[in-house]
Order: C-alpha cells, then structure tokens, then sequence
C-alpha cells in the first residue's frame, strides 16, 4: 500500500505527542540521570483533571492551561517530595519508586474514575482540514505540540529560570558552588516534565478515548523516540518521538498486517539505529578512561 498521504499525516500526528513525551523523560533524565518511569501515569492523572474541568462547564482552552499550571505544580512537588530524597539511592532504588509511584497513580485514576473509556472532545473540530489528508484535530495536534516546544526552546534560551535550569543539569556540581539552589531547579524540571505531559494527555485523549492506561503505549514509544534521538538532549529526544510516529506510519503502510507488526519494525530501525549510536542520533558519548 505504501507510506499514503493519510499514513503519513497520522503518524506526523501521533509522532507530535510521542516528541512531547520523549521530551519530558528526557528533560527528567538531563536533570537526575534517570527515567520517570510514571511519567505516562502523571499525564493520565492530568488529563482526567482537565476532563474534570470540562464536565463542569470549563472551556478546553481554560481547563488546558489550568490543567498545565496544577501538572507543573505537582511535577515540582513531586520532585521535591519523591525524587530528590531519592539522589544518593541506587538506580535500582529509582526504578523501584518510579514503578511503585505508577502503579499508584494507575490505581488512583481507577478508582476516582473507573477504566470505562470515556470519549474527549476536540477543541479543533473533526473532519478533514481544507481537503489534505490531515484532519482537523490532527494538525491541531501537530500546531499544539509545536507551540509547546517552542515555547521550552524560548524558555531555556531567553528566562533566567531557563538558563539555570540548563547549568543545573549540566554541572550541578558548579551551579551548586555559584550559589544555584539546584535542588529547586530540578523541581523547576520536574514540574515543566509534567506539564509537557500533561499536554501531551490533553491533546491524544480525543484520539484515542481516556481510560487511566491511554498513555501505556505513547509512554513506550516516546521512550523509544528518546534513546533513538539521545535521552541527554531534550530537543534531540524530541526528535525521534517523531521519526517513531513516522516509522510507526510506514510499518503500517508497508506491511500487510502493519497493525499487528508495527511496533516491532519501529523498534527494529530504533535498534538498529542505537546500534550504531548508542547515545542516540544527538547524545555525545561519555569519555571513559582506560
């Protein structure tokens, strides 16, 4: 069948939310040298609050923003809460929290909400957009994502916040001797890691229903994305979320069954791929001494 105009269209549209995604952890990950492995969970957990909001009479735009504001919050409180007592643990410590802290969240989303999908309306209407093969919610999605990720580009470039933020994750050690409260940085990180995913959540729920497990699969492929464009670089991370929409796309236009083997050839390039750069496609490869 090929890579069609529609195939190509969803997965530049599915590859935006895997590229915000990928750009949470990766933020996480710059920030504390590991993965939030609940970070799928916290975008849920987001997403239902803004659905909240709009049973109650919100417009999506304004439950959108606030669900953004209260995410950042909570990502901070987390940091500050969860991972930061967590710094000198082992990375097993870490891995064990993160999936404890999923497993938490996923229990709570059920509890106050039941696993019953439940439909999302789109702010952008339905229908395809002037006759292209992208649909009007789908490049919603893309314009959305895009504004999300230029909006970080000129937050990190052009905030003093931003510009502390880099220095933290890049040499703790020195922002701590200049003075830099670094711990309050990192829960600056933690807390715009989960506003991205909050957005994320907001923009697939009216694609693919919201249900406490809607983010399992963009969690597993935005990790995907991250290590194929370098889980040190945000931008790079972001990247490969969306050469993975793509490689999802063309899986599914070039084989007969895409459906059911998709992820596997999309993993398949990404390995091979990590193959060659196993820092990923930006990442830098640490000099180790012999």
């Amino acid at each position: 069948m090929g890579l069609s105009a529609e195939l190509f269209a969803s997965g530049l549209a599915t590859g935006a939310i895997y590229a915000l995604v990928a750009l949470a952890l990766a933020l996480i990950f710059r920030a504390t040298g590991h993965i939030n492995f609940a970070q799928g969970e916290m975008a849920t957990a987001s997403t239902f609050a803004g659905w909240w909001m709009m049973q109650h009479g919100a417009p999506y735009w304004l439950a959108f923003g606030a669900t953004l504001i209260a995410s950042c919050a909570a990502g901070a409180a987390i940091g500050r809460l969860v991972a930061q007592p967590l710094a000198q643990a082992s990375p097993l410590a870490h891995i064990a929290t993160f999936v404890g802290l999923y497993a938490v969240i996923n229990g709570l989303d059920g509890f106050l909400f039941g696993y019953e999908p439940r439909a999302f309306a789109s702010p952008f209407g339905a229908g395809p957009f002037a006759g292209t093969a992208l649909s009007r919610h789908q490049l919603g999605m893309i314009g959305a994502a895009a504004a999300l990720m230029v909006g970080l580009q000129l937050f990190f470039r052009f905030t003093r916040a931003g510009l502390l933020l880099r220095a933290s994750a890049m040499e703790p050690q020195a922002a701590r001797l200049s003075g830099v409260r670094v711990a309050r940085v990192q829960a600056l990180g933690w807390g715009l890691a989960a506003a991205i995913g909050a957005g994320a959540g907001m923009l697939i729920a009216p694609a693919t229903l919201l249900d406490p497990n809607m983010m399992l699969a963009p969690l597993l492929y935005g990790f995907a994305g991250a290590a194929l464009g370098g889980l040190a670089q945000p931008f790079g991370a972001a990247f490969g979320g969306f050469a993975v929409g793509l490689l999802d796309a063309l899986a599914q236009g070039l084989l007969p069954d895409g459906g059911a083997l998709k992820a596997p050839l999309a993993l398949a390039f990404i390995l091979a791929a990590l193959f060659f750069r196993p820092a990923g496609l930006f990442g830098r490869p640490d000099a180790a001494r012999a």
